[in-house]
């Protein structure tokens, strides 16, 4: 089992085999045992570490280990550039929101995307989904990063906020805090090493308005003016990502007029606030799926109903604007036999969540004890979740997700977790060969060219060296 250090010195000796500190950086000098025992400590003391001296050690030392071992976080903005240019097409980029195991998921993608030549998969995580597991930005960030490492990787990592969300009933009542909860969101995310973030405004639509602009309205003028605030973040030369959204994923279908309405707005809105800047690099919108899917009542999964011609019809028309294209959410929990598809209609990004953390809770060796803790903690804590009508296996379908958080390290150390994310690596081997991103690592080591970023070092890791 990896070692959780004890203190920032602690952490220092158990790296010396592989790696040591020269002033303000990180030498390695065994990268295979860096690679190994020594990325696990890291990476486990920054998860489970209860002393903050020792936590922000091992995320500084997770962070410029990614830096010498050339698995640096990247933007995915000129790839996606390019595919609006028509330079690079026929695929589509998965999109992986890692809730539980982040470590060990991070680890398992990147070595099936090395033994199938893929670069275009972005790791990412919604903002609802760090609270209910434990994971603010640069938790997350580090642990993607360090699966990274021991996966042997060399090449960009996509690290991308999913969903920065504006509540509507909170925007509501106080339109300007509510703003704020997502700037700083936006700020935390970039200082963790982020640098892909969609905003999601799409909440607030209003569909009651006279036309399609003032319906948009709200939706372009908050996302324009983050964006705007996300390019003054922007210390490394580097242009995050920014994703946008014209339809809350569960409603109505999307429309070319409210596309195009939209992306009018959002340039005009973006000009005002900062002249010339980039935009967003691609825009989500809805074509019948739901998150998480819609449980029924014996706790399966209803079929959706998915219209593959809003995706191609509304990615072309984004591509004329200079996006990469139209991005499908609510994905994961869809049949198999669907995700050729999305490639064959020019989809540029899919998201998917829900399906990894059924198929971690559904595996077979997943442990019966904990299965019963986990439905026990749902009704001891997420009963006022339950709606009405809800059986037992559909309330605890919804709610389970909350258990993450609460059951992390056990998760993290659970002892048959090796032939469940053997499983996970066919589902993930499988969802590269469908969305036709077999292959892609030349494609994407073309076009993006992640930057060296060494952070100070932290004043504990300091004093540990001075009294060494």
């Amino acid at each position: 089992m990896p070692h959780v250090a004890t203190s920032p010195a602690d952490l220092l000796v158990r790296l010396a085999p592989s790696a040591r500190l020269d002033a303000d950086r990180l030498v390695i000098y065994d990268e295979p045992a860096c690679r190994d025992t020594g990325i696990r400590d890291l990476a486990w003391t920054a998860a489970f570490s209860t002393d903050e001296d020792t936590t922000a050690a091992a995320q500084w030392l997770v962070w410029e280990a990614s830096q010498a071992l050339g698995a640096r976080s990247a933007s995915i903005q000129e790839l996606y550039e390019a595919r609006a240019r028509g330079e690079v097409s026929g695929f589509t980029v998965p999109a992986i929101n890692l809730r539980a195991q982040t470590f060990d998921m991070a680890r398992t993608i990147f070595e099936a995307a090395a033994a199938a030549d893929v670069g275009a998969v972005i790791l990412e995580l919604a903002r609802s989904e760090q609270t209910y597991t434990f994971q603010r930005p640069i938790d997350y960030a580090t642990s993607v990063l360090a699966g990274a490492i021991a996966a042997g990787w060399r090449h960009p990592v996509f690290i991308q906020g999913d969903h920065y969300q504006f509540n509507a009933k909170k925007y509501a009542a106080d339109p300007e805090a509510m703003t704020e909860e997502i700037r700083r969101a936006c700020r935390l995310a970039i200082a963790a090493g982020y640098r892909n973030i969609d905003i999601d405004s799409s909440t607030l639509v209003d569909l009651s308005k006279p036309n399609v602009d003032e319906e948009q309205r709200e939706n372009y003028r908050r996302a324009a003016e983050l964006t705007a605030l996300i390019r003054t973040l922007e210390g490394d030369g580097v242009s995050v990502s920014v994703g946008g959204e014209i339809g809350e994923v569960g409603t109505q279908n999307s429309t070319v007029a409210e596309l195009r309405a939209y992306l009018d707005g959002y340039r005009r809105e973006l000009d005002a606030h900062a002249p010339g800047a980039k935009g967003i690099s691609k825009v989500s919108v809805q074509t019948g799926t739901s998150h998480g899917g819609v449980p029924l009542p014996d706790g399966g999964v209803a079929e959706v109903k998915l219209d593959f011609e809003v995706l191609r019809e509304l990615g072309e028309v984004a591509r004329t604007y200079g996006l990469a294209g139209a991005v499908q959410h609510g994905a994961s929990t869809l049949p198999d036999e669907l995700f050729h598809r999305f490639p064959a209609v020019e989809t540029a990004e899919i998201h998917l969540a829900t399906g990894f953390q059924n198929a971690l809770y559904e595996h077979p060796a997943f442990p019966a004890s904990m299965h019963a803790a986990i439905e026990a903690w749902c009704y001891a804590n997420a009963t006022d979740e339950r709606k009405p009508g809800q059986t037992d296996q559909q309330f605890v379908y919804t709610t389970r997700k909350k258990t993450i958080g609460p059951f992390k390290r056990e998760l993290w150390e659970l002892e048959t977790k090796d032939e469940i994310l053997a499983a996970q690596r066919r589902k993930i081997a499988y969802l590269f060969t469908e969305l036709g991103v077999n292959g892609s690592r030349a494609m994407v080591d073309r076009n993006v060219h992640p930057v060296e970023l060494h952070r100070p070092l932290p004043d504990a890791l300091k004093a540990a060296v001075a009294t060494r």
